[in-house]
């Protein structure tokens, strides 16, 4: 099995997002794709799935010239692909969502063969290593983590020990994942390599690259910047040669600042309960980074809904500078000063078919009424530009449609929306999730700067490195309560991970 990949180019709109990038995928081997967002990895692998017309591309399999006009053509010519977005439709159960791009086994070619849907649903879930999500379960339900694993699943729907040998193409794969879902991942990519398929995997968890691949290519501006065996480079490599920078893109924690102790707290939150939370109580200060830590199902996301008011509470106070709330909706929670960025921003904060300056200012409209329901966008576009500098935004301009943008730039909207509300607290669940180090190292200073302006922030991360470095001190969850709390200047990583599995508190 061998794939080469030459002149592989597109522009959108005069503005190059490919050039001429050439790759090799081989029969047995996993080729690593790093590079910042915006670097070309995506319109690569949408180029190869047929999603998108290439301004040129050459591609030969086994050594035969071939061409990919359309989805259809990449399935038959045994390309598989895992998108970094979720192919989940809510309204189906687990094994029906397997099917969304894969043929439904029939009876008679009419009616669906339930059995041998759930026969071949059970068997692509095995080949995971995945029992304990039920199939008949409906979507909706799903945590990211499951249903990035039944969207992995589903490339593996009919693919039987004794075929020919398939290219599986997946663009970060594990970004949803807890690490014990990742390892189970690594042990597939393992078994695949083992059957002679061939795989590229993009990803910005350099970690992972040195688990599972052989080689590794480097992108930079829509161009291969370099190639090389993974025995041979570093992380500090790889970094350098994706920014051109070699300094770390972690600030040090001493660059964090927070409010001296008998400074009265900006958040008081007393013996918080949802449905999944349990008694949770806890004070953060005006320009103080807390975290919160935990495994998979702790609660860590809940907590932050709970606070928005996307949870409701049936017991507890909230308090923000002294003023009680309770229970209010989210876009009055916005009125008040509270901005959070949820964890999936695709599918719960962003419209992405929507102009740029519009996904900044969506929970703001007030600001730019200028009569009834009518709405300013003068003012809404000159705030927006301003917006896009501060973050340091990479558009064609703020009527761009935000589909159009990276990953990194989706989440600098995000921050821009935060930016706008001034706010006195702000809610960050995985806040650098599938973004590239030079994004992280944006998206860092953007959170240094707010509280910096008198924020207190919450995050919630599941890179324990992240939270070591960034907060001054980091909530421990477990099974949906808040079981302690830890400075970081008494935790390294192993430490915190033994804190998360214990339950413990400081």
């Amino acid at each position: 099995m061998h794939m080469q990949i030459r002149r592989a180019s597109k522009a959108y709109a005069g503005t190059p997002a490919l050039v001429d990038a050439a790759l090799d995928l081989h029969g047995g081997e996993a080729l690593g794709l790093v590079g910042e967002n915006g670097a070309g990895k995506s319109t690569l692998i949408k180029l190869l799935a047929g999603l998108e017309a290439p301004d040129s591309l050459d591609v030969c399999l086994n050594g035969a010239r071939v061409t990919i006009p359309d989805s259809a053509a990449a399935r038959r010519l045994g390309l598989r692909f895992i998108h970094q977005e979720l192919a989940i439709v809510p309204a189906l159960n687990v094994a029906e969502n397997l099917f969304v791009n894969n043929p439904l086994p029939r009876i008679g070619g009419a009616f669906v063969h339930r059995a041998a849907l759930y026969r071949l649903a059970r068997a692509a879930m095995r080949r995971l290593g995945i029992d304990h999500i039920d199939l008949r379960q409906r979507a909706s339900l799903l945590s990211p983590g499951d249903a990035m694993l039944v969207n992995i699943a589903s490339a593996f729907i009919g693919a039987d020990d004794h075929q020919q040998p398939l290219i599986y193409i997946m663009d970060e794969p594990t970004a949803a994942l807890n690490q014990a879902e990742a390892e189970r991942l690594y042990a597939v990519i393992d078994r695949l390599r083992a059957r002679g398929c061939a795989l590229l995997v993009v990803t910005h968890r350099l970690h992972e690259l040195f688990r599972i691949a052989q080689r590794v290519t480097v992108m930079r501006d829509g161009r291969v910047v370099n190639t090389r065996q993974i025995a041979t480079t570093s992380a500090a490599e790889l970094i350098h040669e994706m920014t051109g920078l070699s300094a770390a893109c972690l600030p040090a924690a001493a660059e964090v600042s927070s409010e001296p102790a008998d400074v009265p707290p900006r958040l008081r939150v007393r013996h918080l309960q949802t449905d999944s939370l349990f008694a949770a109580s806890f004070d953060l200060r005006a320009g103080e980074i807390v975290g919160v830590a935990g495994l998979a199902g702790a609660g860590r996301s809940q907590l932050l809904q709970a606070l928005m008011g996307i949870d409701k509470l049936q017991a507890g106070r909230i308090e923000l500078d002294g003023e009680a709330f309770r229970n209010p909706a989210p876009a009055e929670s916005w009125k008040r000063g509270i901005a959070y960025l949820p964890e999936e921003r695709r599918s719960q904060g962003l419209l992405l078919g929507e102009r740029i300056s519009h996904n900044m200012t969506l929970p703001h409209l007030d600001r730019f009424r200028r009569w009834l329901a009518l709405i300013n966008r003068g003012a809404e576009d000159r705030r927006s530009q301003q917006l896009s500098r501060s973050v340091q935004l990479r558009a064609t301009g703020i009527g761009q449609r935000l589909r159009e943008l990276s990953g990194g730039n989706q989440q600098k909207v995000m921050f821009a929306r935060a930016i706008l509300a001034k706010p006195r607290l702000v809610l960050l669940d995985e806040p650098t999730r599938g973004v590239d180090v030079g994004a992280k190292r944006d998206i860092y200073r953007l959170i240094s700067e707010l509280a910096a302006d008198g924020a207190g922030i919450l995050l919630v991360s599941s890179e324990l490195d992240e939270l070591l470095a960034l907060c001054a001190s980091i909530l421990i969850m477990r099974e949906g309560r808040l079981v302690g709390e830890a400075a970081t200047a008494d935790l390294d990583e192993r430490a915190l991970l033994s804190l998360m599995f214990a339950g413990a508190g400081s």
